[in-house]
């Protein structure tokens, strides 16, 4: 069965998506597939969820840290699958104008990528913080919590102890320059305790999009769940230091040098 945008743009209401908004959403368009128009046929489902009066937002970061991004040119990042590049070529769409670059589209997108280079990424002063700032939602399309870089704005902001050292490269004065910074970064597969966390507290929607397993959540609830999880344990989210994660064993090494 191919899905058309009637359907998708049914399910996401079903689902609970706020039809006047703002939705930042992580998604795997082979996972929601197939779908009337392909990719761009879910932007206009997602677009036609939230109405004229809401906004669609998606992460527009680049693959290549070693090379200045132009919000006008650079791809976005290849891990994040096909759609989120097509979303900020979009006609009237808007994208930050750094590496950390998210896109949005809809009344609130200027407000949403405006923004100058957030370090860390993920921290209030940041497209994730405005959704938060702003009562949006967080759709996770065919993917899980590993890719909600919220519960990142929620590590940042709850001061977590790991900061593990970054760099990319931007231009300042018309040169090309490089910029190193910490990161509260690991291999984020014990964010999937999210899901758990929030189901206990009838905080998290669960349905289907397309052929797309699909989770629905309040930013603002899933940044005070996940806050009151790190009050309680820092690390809760690193695998044991020499578990055989060499992301999370960095991030343990990171600990007692400085804060990100």
């Amino acid at each position: 069965m191919t899905f058309s945008i009637p359907d998708l743009t049914a399910q996401l209401r079903t689902l609970g998506v706020d039809p006047r908004g703002v939705l930042l959403v992580h998604m795997s368009y082979r996972a929601v597939r197939p779908v009337e128009g392909g990719p761009e046929g879910v932007i206009d489902a997602l677009l036609a969820a939230v109405g004229g009066a809401g906004t669609v937002v998606m992460p527009s970061w680049t693959d290549d840290d070693d090379a200045v991004f132009d919000p006008l040119v650079s791809r976005a990042n290849s891990d994040l699958g096909v759609t989120p590049d097509l979303f900020w070529r979009r006609r009237g769409a808007r994208r930050g104008n750094h590496p950390f670059a998210f896109a949005a589209l809809g009344p609130k997108a200027a407000n949403i990528t405006a923004d100058p280079l957030p370090l860390p990424p993920h921290r209030f002063e940041s497209a994730v913080g405005r959704v938060l700032e702003l009562g949006g939602q967080i759709l996770l399309l065919g993917v899980g919590h590993d890719a909600n870089t919220t519960i990142h704005l929620a590590e940042a902001m709850s001061g977590v102890p790991y900061g593990v050292p970054k760099h990319i490269t931007v231009l300042q004065d018309g040169e090309s320059t490089r910029i190193e910074y910490l990161e509260n970064d690991h291999c984020c597969q014990r964010f999937a305790l999210a899901d758990d966390w929030l189901r206990a507290r009838g905080l998290q929607r669960d349905g289907l999009v397309g052929n797309a397993r699909a989770r629905l959540v309040n930013s603002r609830d899933l940044v005070e769940v996940v806050a009151g999880q790190l009050r309680a344990d820092r690390l809760v989210f690193l695998h044991p230091s020499g578990g055989g994660c060499a992301e999370c064993d960095d991030a343990h090494a990171s600990i007692g040098r400085s804060r990100p």
